[in-house]
């Protein structure tokens, strides 16, 4: 038995999680949780957006899957997200996007990873304010952040059997900072000679990928082109709701569903709940409880191709309690959670 950190969120938060951990148990998987509630709601009524005994939870574990929290649009506090990433060092932001037969897109044939800088970029969060009219933003660029995703990328496709890595980048204008992430890429990639390399500007990624998704297959690079290209992956095939992600260092691993907190739908208990139990499939195939994941995952797809029991986004009419819900052997289960 595995114990996991479990952090409920906002919004939607968390509806989502009680289905998914209901799954999780329906699935037998041998997981043990400690749950908090965190983030903006958390702060209102009790002062702390994260709680002390939240981190020592996460300090203990090393495994955290996390709903989604509330980020203040132009003003307010750090996002958690970023904050989370950056104190336990998960540099790798894993963001896999893949074609269901019985989601239907213009995009039959889409299966891109996008391998996301976790730590550093504009994201470092520090802006000047030199005048009432001008701000100023940072964007770090460093060796070792960029050395250590690149090869985490390369190295992720040697162990899956991938063929391709695809730097992304805007080097052809930030000729030093994108440029150094650019020079590193090619470099690591001489390193993997079994594995083709290439690279590509991020405006003409944006392009290539709703022209012919089928081309990318990995793709590395800096933190912000990737929170808005892994997005974009998500439209391709059927939206936010269907993308998991995990966050990974060398001490540290936490799993998230990409998509917000959605406060507009919070209550209503119609959100999606897949791409959080896709990143808890992540997370059982990084603890090695790859047959209980691969078991959720076709329970998910049985449940998608039948479309009796889809949310609102992906044209039905479901619950987030009587939507993905799991026939294993051992609890064949169909329109609900026991």
């Amino acid at each position: 038995m595995k114990t996991i950190t479990v952090f409920k969120g906002d919004g939607i938060g968390p509806e989502i999680t009680d289905a998914v951990l209901q799954i999780l148990d329906a699935a037998k998987a041998p997981l043990s949780y400690e749950i908090f509630n965190v983030g903006a709601a958390e702060y209102e009524r009790h002062g702390a957006l994260i709680p002390d005994d939240a981190f020592a939870s996460f300090e203990k574990t090393h495994l955290l899957l996390k709903s989604p929290i509330t980020t203040p649009i132009g003003k307010g506090f750090r996002s958690l997200n970023v904050t989370l990433r950056n104190k336990y060092d998960l540099y790798a932001n894993i963001r896999p996007a893949k074609s269901n037969t019985a989601v239907k897109t213009p995009f039959p044939n889409v299966d891109i990873v996008t391998f996301r800088e976790n730590t550093e970029d504009l994201y470092i969060g520090v802006e000047y304010k030199m005048n009432e009219d001008t701000v100023h933003a940072i964007k770090l660029i460093t060796r070792k952040a960029s050395e250590r995703i690149i090869r985490a990328a390369f190295d992720y496709a040697v162990a899956h059997g991938r063929k391709k890595v695809t730097c992304v980048h805007k080097a052809n204008i930030l000729k030093m900072s994108d440029g150094l992430f650019l020079d590193i890429f090619h470099t690591i990639a001489k390193d993997y000679p079994q594995i083709e390399s290439d690279d590509k500007i991020v405006d003409n990624t944006c392009m290539q990928m709703v022209m012919r998704p089928e081309q990318f297959d990995i793709i590395v690079t800096p933190n912000l082109y990737g929170d808005i290209l892994s997005d974009l992956t998500s439209g391709l095939i059927g939206g936010l709701g269907l993308l998991p992600s995990m966050n990974v260092g060398d001490d540290y691993a936490m799993f998230e569903a990409v998509h917000g907190s959605a406060p507009d739908i919070a209550g209503k208990h119609i959100a999606n709940p897949t791409a959080l139990l896709w990143s808890a499939c992540m997370l059982l195939e990084y603890i090695g409880e790859t047959a209980i994941a691969a078991k959720i995952r076709k329970a998910v797809d049985e449940v998608l191709a039948e479309k009796q029991h889809l949310t609102p986004d992906l044209g039905g009419s479901a619950t987030t309690e009587n939507t993905v819900t799991p026939s294993l052997p051992s609890c064949k289960i169909k329109g609900g959670i026991p």
